[in-house]
């Protein structure tokens, strides 16, 4: 079984903008479940559907399968739950790790956020300057529950 252990932070000032290219990301979600849930997104060229299951403390089950890139097209338009998550991904390395810093658009425009990937719950790493407050317990900020209550409706972003 695969497993997705990462941590979330805010991200503050723009020193990060500088380090990394951007890559587009649409991605839908094909369920509202929080057992369990099912993604779709189109990064830059490339499309792929992913299966995560609960999170517990920073860790969940994480299945990716690459798809059609048409295909993801299509169910992004007709099958996926509204609105679509927007963003801008930037892969910067840092520390002997990658960051992945996501600008996101439309409805949640104005949202940054980086994510750390870890192979154990309790590996050390170093953090860049321009890291904030973790947010890695705080749902609020996952890609999912950003469909059900955007950032735009926050009343204390």
């Amino acid at each position: 079984m695969a497993r997705e252990i990462e941590r979330k932070f805010l991200v503050i000032g723009n020193a990060w903008r500088k380090l990394a290219p951007g890559v587009l990301f649409r991605q839908g979600y094909l369920n509202d479940d929080k057992n369990r849930t099912v993604r779709i997104r189109t990064m830059g060229n490339k499309a792929a559907l992913t299966v995560k299951g609960p999170t517990v403390g920073i860790e969940r089950a994480e299945f990716e399968y690459e798809i059609p890139f048409a295909d993801c097209e299509r169910m992004l338009d007709s099958l996926a739950l509204r609105p679509l998550i927007e963003k801008t991904r930037y892969r910067i390395p840092y520390a002997g790790f990658i960051w992945e810093v996501d600008e996101f658009h439309g409805v949640n425009n104005g949202l940054i956020i980086a994510e750390i990937e870890l192979p154990e719950a309790d590996t050390p790493f170093e953090k860049p300057d321009w890291i904030g407050v973790e947010v890695s317990g705080d749902a609020r900020y996952y890609n999912s529950s950003l469909i059900s209550k955007p950032y735009s409706t926050w009343n204390n972003h």
